[in-house]
């Protein structure tokens, strides 16, 4: 017979642990608040077009003698083709920044094919509809585990996911990593791997509440983890290998993106055993809970 592992023998250290780094990460999150990048808080786009493939670490080198310093570069379609975003909300910021490029392009200068200026009340749509998404994303998850499970479970994986949210957007805050369209897509790429873990633990947790009658709550939940810990390992480690290679391998512009996947992939899978098994624990769920109640049908009495 395979071995169990006491996953829930430390659970009020794991919960100490979890309370010491979600109390951080809000006290980060508020006291620094997190570093927006230019799709929230708007400024200048300008789409530059050379010769001959340009270099992008050239050209943020370029940028940072010209004492452009905040200037984001990247791809943008052909290996000709840059998108450079600033902030500020000078108009003439672009034309600006494409003559400086320009006059030390040397034999491949930049032309100017495009220059956009993105308000500040624009950021704050998208960061607004973005905060919003999230908020939906959890509500939505919170109704399907309610009919899929049962509200205990719902309950467990929200208070997981909402973990691994605080976690990751503290971490970002702490270190002022720039938050961007592609980090709040992280963010929601974060809350669905988390899901999925935390589900096959919850899966296994409920089917053996039908096998092993005479388990208790955590000797069941200490089965059912050790039960999926081999997926769940194969999973996480897979999923890191390819996250380190984007990370390093990705450029700057993916790099905020990398680091909060990097960061909720682990505490996702944290959170699964240590945080959605332990509410479970908390709100005593019991077989009973999982037997779906009888239907009472009226019976006609009357001669």
């Amino acid at each position: 017979m395979k071995r169990t592992i006491n996953f829930m023998g430390v659970r009020n250290i794991a919960f100490a642990f979890t309370m010491f780094l979600t109390v951080l990460a809000l006290f980060s999150w508020f006291h620094k608040g997190l570093n927006f990048g230019l799709d929230f808080t708007g400024g200048t786009l300008i789409e530059l077009t050379y010769e001959h493939p340009a270099d992008l670490s050239k050209v943020r080198e370029e940028l940072v003698q010209a004492g452009y310093k905040e200037a984001v570069v990247q791809s943008f379609g052909a290996t000709t083709d840059l998108l450079v975003r600033m902030p500020g909300d000078d108009p003439t910021l672009g034309n600006q920044v494409a003559a400086a490029l320009h006059k030390i392009g040397g034999d491949n200068p930049a032309v100017v094919k495009r220059v956009e200026f993105v308000g500040p009340q624009v950021g704050e749509e998208l960061r607004d509809q973005g905060g919003l998404g999230m908020l939906l994303a959890l509500g939505g998850i919170l109704i399907y585990l309610a009919f899929r499970f049962q509200w205990k479970f719902a309950v467990g994986a929200i208070v997981s996911l909402i973990h691994d949210v605080v976690v990751t957007l503290g971490i970002l805050s702490f270190f002022q990593i720039t938050f961007d369209l592609t980090v709040l897509a992280a963010v929601l790429a974060i809350i669905g791997y988390s899901l999925n873990d935390t589900i096959v633990v919850f899966d296994r947790v409920r089917e053996n509440f039908r096998v092993l009658r005479k388990a208790s709550l955590i000797e069941n939940i200490n089965i059912s983890t050790t039960q999926t810990l081999l997926r769940t390992m194969a999973t996480s480690i897979s999923t890191l290998l390819a996250i380190v290679a984007l990370l390093f391998f990705g450029g700057d512009n993916l790099f905020g993106f990398s680091i909060a996947l990097f960061i909720g992939v682990l505490a996702g899978t944290y959170s699964s055993i240590y945080i959605a098994n332990v509410v479970l624990i908390w709100l005593n769920l019991s077989s009973e809970d999982l037997i779906p109640p009888a239907v009472t049908t009226e019976v006609d009495e009357r001669p």
